[in-house]
């Protein structure tokens, strides 16, 4: 069977297509860099928490805890992008029989990866809302009045986050279903 030249160059075409998807490996393998420095800056914070631990307060202790927990929240979501975006658009993950592999690696979809980065999100938004609430009395108010403008802000981010989260959390279920049917 004898191929055409138009058809030889649309098959070079197409593949240096598909191929392309290897350009983001340098981009998975920097997040994979970046969680190094976070990972780091987790130590150096643990590290001064505990040599502060005896004479800071209560309100401080939990300040920098939930620093902590921002930071692990952070490292997740960027797991869940290394993973998922890996695994969903540049080549399967083939990691035989390991047991602590991800159940949710083997349902993982341009969509529900979607769903689990806004809910990430949501959670990253809700640690910092909630340091932002903790941390409402240190704040330095202007002269006669309370203003809290930068906490009704990160509230309103906070809703849009969750709004974006529960329409892209209904618009994969739809989808699921249209596609199971």
């Amino acid at each position: 069977m004898k191929t055409n030249p138009l058809q030889k160059v649309e098959n070079g075409i197409e593949w240096l297509i598909f191929n392309s998807r290897w350009l983001q490996l340098p981009l998975y393998l920097g997040l994979i860099a970046a969680c190094g420095i976070y990972s780091y800056r987790f130590a150096v914070d643990v590290m001064h928490l505990w040599a502060e631990a005896g004479s800071i307060t209560e309100e401080k202790l939990l300040l920098s805890v939930l620093s902590l927990v921002d930071i692990t929240m952070i490292v997740n979501l960027i797991i869940i992008v290394i993973i998922g975006g890996y695994a969903t658009f540049v080549s399967k993950l083939n990691l035989g029989d390991q047991e602590d592999r991800p159940e949710w690696l083997d349902h993982v979809s341009a969509g529900s990866l979607k769903v689990k980065l806004a809910t990430s999100l949501i959670s990253v938004s809700a640690i910092h809302l909630l340091r932002s609430f903790v941390d409402v009395n240190h704040m330095v108010l202007p002269a006669g009045g309370v203003v809290h403008q930068p906490i009704f802000w990160q509230v309103v981010i906070h809703l849009v986050f969750l709004g974006s989260a529960l329409i892209l959390a209904y618009t994969e279920k739809v989808m699921l279903s249209t596609t199971h049917k």
